[in-house]
This record gives structure tokens, C-alpha cells and sequence, in this order.
């Protein structure tokens, strides 16, 4: 449950880096039935939409964890997974330059979202594409993700991740501006210390020191585990 818990949190604290990021986006999907009720609505399928999108990224990041488990990879990719995320975060606090590959992975997604546009498409249906938006937070998820060991847990990690984006990102998309830029930079400047504090448990999980509430269960002595 704390894992679940890590995950709401990761989607609350990542919701503001989001509206800065794919907020306009949402901000450019027309209701197309006047009325706050209708409007509402609409919001409310396009968050849908996007939860529905991490789901299916946990089932499949979730066949990969899984197969690394069964492999007993698991403590390894953890600790990787650790240290991947603490030279991200170290390269956000003191400004390192690590390359940018985004605009070549958002040209894909830019014509599949113009064209959901121009088609009117229903707003589950451009949510869904806007869950599949390259975005660092939706990486920090993921290999959170992997590491839960099971499919129906990785869906259910991106889940609460999905949750945590949505209460902010519908007030801002129906409000239209519910935070202002200095807040979102003073969020954005907390939150490489918040990956670095998710890089180091997942170095303490890989490490499997038998830490209560943070290392992996273990099947009880005399007892099989069943996989």
C-alpha cells in the first residue's frame, strides 16, 4: 500500500510540473456543448482518458517487471532504476545538460493529437493520447512501476499516478489558470529533491536490507511464494 501511496504522491506533486507542461494542450480541447455542467463533463473524460493511458502503460511496463522478477533481476533494476533517477534529479539541481531528444519523440504525437483535434474527437479519446505524451514524470512513474514485481500492480501504481495529475489538472483546466508561473516554479524547484529521495528508496528496496515498510516481502519460512 505505501508504494500506492508513493505513486498518489508522485501524480499530486507532478500535477503542477504537468500543467506547465501539457496543460495548454487541455487548454486547446474545446467543449463542444455550452454549459459548466457540460464542460465539467468533458474535463472529466479527458482526465479519464489519460488515467486510462498510464493503465496500459503499467500492464506493459508491468510484463517487463514481471519477467524480471521471475529472472530474479529484480534487486539489480532497482538499484539501476535508483541511480538513473539520482543523476536525473542531479542534473535538474545544478543545470546539467544531458541532451534533449523530446522534439524528435513529440513529432508522432503532435500530428496523432492535431488530428484528434481537427476530427473533434470525444475527449476520452484525446486524454488517452495526451497519457501517451513523452513527459519525464510519466518516466519516474514507470520505473516505479517495474519494480512493484506484478502486473496487476504496475496498473495499479500508474493508477494512483493518474489519480494524483488529475484533481489539479481538471481545476486548472476548467478554471483556465489555477496556478500562477511563480508557483509552479517554486514546486519545480522542490521536486529534484523529491526524485532523489525516490532514487535513494529504490536503492534501499534493491539493497534488500530487511528495512520494515520499505524492503521487499518475503514469503514467511517454510512457505512457498506463489508467483
Amino acid at each position: 500500500m505505501n508504494e500506492l501511496y508513493l505513486a498518489f504522491m508522485i501524480g499530486l506533486l507532478g500535477s503542477v510540473h504537468c500543467i506547465g507542461m501539457c496543460g495548454p494542450l487541455a487548454f486547446a480541447v474545446p467543449s463542444l456543448r455550452p454549459g459548466l455542467g457540460f464542460l465539467v463533463f468533458d474535463k472529466l473524460l479527458y482526465q479519464s482518458g489519460r488515467i486510462i493511458s498510464y493503465c496500459i502503460l503499467g500492464l506493459i511496463i508491468g510484463l517487463i517487471g514481471r519477467q524480471l522478477w521471475l529472472s530474479d533481476m529484480q534487486q539489480g533494476i532497482s538499484i539501476f532504476t535508483g541511480l538513473l533517477i539520482i543523476a536525473a534529479a542531479c542534473s535538474r539541481i545544478f543545470k546539467l545538460s544531458i541532451g534533449n531528444n523530446s522534439s524528435f519523440l513529440l513529432k508522432p504525437f503532435n500530428k496523432l493529437f492535431g488530428y484528434a483535434l481537427q476530427h473533434k474527437a470525444n475527449h476520452l479519446i484525446i486524454g488517452m493520447i495526451n497519457g501517451l505524451l513523452p513527459c519525464g514524470f510519466v518516466y519516474l512513474a514507470l520505473a516505479g512501476a517495474v519494480n512493484t514485481g506484478s502486473v496487476g500492480q504496475a496498473a495499479a501504481y500508474m493508477f494512483w499516478f493518474g489519480v494524483g495529475t488529475a484533481p489539479l489538472m481538471l481545476l486548472a483546466t476548467i478554471s483556465m489558470g489555477f496556478t500562477g508561473n511563480l508557483f509552479r516554479r517554486r514546486i519545480n524547484k522542490v521536486i529534484p529533491f523529491m526524485m532523489l529521495f525516490l532514487g535513494v528508496w529504490f536503492i534501499l528496496r534493491g539493497m534488500d536490507l530487511n528495512i520494515k515498510y520499505l524492503s521487499p516481502s518475503k514469503p514467511a519460512a517454510g512457505v512457498a511464494e506463489c508467483r
